[in-house]
């Protein structure tokens, strides 16, 4: 592992535990990656580790096709996910995959997350779209929906997948935690606010 992918290895540490941390994925559950600079290769949390028990050896490097090139262990299985971010996003050099609480219910509406504070409308270009995949479309067959939405706001900080949780994406992997924690805040937010409202307080 030479010196550049270990830093990055070492980021992807510090956003893994602390969304364990701040509870926006427990278990082993979820995944995260980051862009390996100037190569289209990237360094992807293999499958079935923890985020709390992640080290920099728990990483593996692929290419955008999820290929293993590097590494011991078995890539996530939405590695594919990753690459096509990447490929069309040349901004983007890490992503976040949790499978938060609230985002999940707030995904279950089939509505965009909406902007609900002051923090969100001032951190976020656009509501956050929904995305309503089916269990049993995996891997490419979905692609089009994420290319769409990207097409349309490439700043796009991420979006929900119903039953399934939040993607987000930033600078690096730190940055694309942080922008996890938010959405999963302003999930909170609406559905306490669409909670309040319900009740008449």
């Amino acid at each position: 592992m030479d010196e550049q992918v270990r830093k990055i290895s070492e980021e992807l540490v510090i956003a893994c535990k602390r969304a364990y941390t701040r509870g926006i994925q427990t278990g082993s559950g979820g995944n995260v990656s980051a862009r390996v600079p100037e190569k289209d290769l990237m360094i992807v949390k293999a499958s079935g580790s923890s985020f709390i028990d992640s080290t920099p050896e728990g990483f593996v490097i692929t290419d955008f096709d999820g290929n293993l090139i590097e590494g011991k262990g078995k890539p996530t299985r939405e590695a594919l996910l990753h690459g096509l971010l990447y490929r069309i996003c040349p901004n983007v050099n890490a992503v976040v995959h949790t499978h938060s609480p609230y985002s999940i219910a707030w995904a279950s509406t089939e509505k965009a997350l909406p902007r609900t504070t002051w923090h969100s409308k001032l951190k976020m270009c656009a509501d956050i779209p929904t995305l309503n995949v089916p269990a049993a479309m995996v891997g490419k067959e979905y692609f089009s929906l994420v290319e769409e939405i990207y097409s349309e706001y490439p700043e796009l900080p991420g979006f929900l997948l119903v039953d399934h949780g939040l993607v987000a994406v930033g600078k690096d992997a730190i940055n694309a935690e942080h922008t996890a924690e938010l959405i999963e805040e302003t999930a909170q937010i609406a559905i306490l606010k669409a909670t309040v409202s319900k009740l008449g307080l």
